[in-house]
This record gives C-alpha cells, sequence and structure tokens, in this order.
C-alpha cells in the first residue's frame, strides 16, 4: 500500500527555520515527482515545491523561491523541504503528494496527512 508520511512540524518563531520530511513506501519512488503543498486558514492549497526524483529536477512557487528548499534522499525514500526565515503567514498544515512521471503532482497520485507548521510573531 503506497504511504506518504509527513513529520517535522511544530511551532516556531518567526524568523526560525524548519525541515519538514516526507516518508514514502509502497511504491518506486524512482518513478515519481514529490510535491509539497501548503493549507492555511481561509487560503487555497498552494503547491510551494516539488522535486522530480528520477532526475533531481526542482521547482518553486514564486512566493517561496529563496526561503524554501525540497531535496531527496533516495537511499531512505525521504523527501524534505527545508523552510528557513519563518513567517507568521508561512503558518500552515504542509502536506505532500506524489505523482508518477516528472512533472510536479497535480491531483497526486498519492497524499499524506499533513503536519502543522505554527509560525508565532
Amino acid at each position: 500500500e503506497a504511504q506518504l508520511v509527513e513529520s517535522g512540524g511544530g511551532l516556531v518563531q518567526a524568523g526560525g527555520s524548519l525541515t519538514l520530511s516526507c516518508a514514502a513506501s509502497g511504491f518506486t519512488f524512482e518513478d515519481y515527482s514529490i510535491g509539497w503543498f501548503r493549507l492555511a486558514p481561509g487560503k487555497e492549497r498552494e503547491g510551494v515545491a516539488c522535486i522530480s526524483i528520477g532526475d533531481g529536477r526542482t521547482y518553486y512557487s514564486d512566493s517561496t523561491k529563496g526561503q524554501f528548499t525540497i531535496s531527496s534522499d533516495n537511499a531512505k525514500n525521504t523527501v524534505y523541504l527545508r523552510i528557513n526565515r519563518l513567517k507568521p503567514e508561512d503558518t500552515a498544515v504542509y502536506i505532500c503528494a506524489a505523482e508518477s512521471g516528472t512533472v510536479c503532482p497535480g491531483s497526486g497520485d498519492f497524499w499524506g496527512q499533513g503536519t502543522q507548521v505554527t509560525v508565532t510573531s
């Protein structure tokens, strides 16, 4: 059974950093792209970054470029999202999704449950 499990969220002060993890299992990791999305209260779900596991290409939204870094450890079937200089507006549930191929997940084949990030000012 395919599964994505996020971890690493928490309560952090503005200006701090977090690294989120998305551990994948039950599918061929290298054949997928993994994306991170965030869902904040009252806002639409936003794609923030993704990585094509097979070739390592990364993509960022304009709002997160320079602040977020996505990476993968293929030996651990895990994708990471490093968030620096956290701001209160980064507060959201961060969710990872996997989709077959090299394009950033849209509808996603598999979704995790999410991890809460709360940034205090």
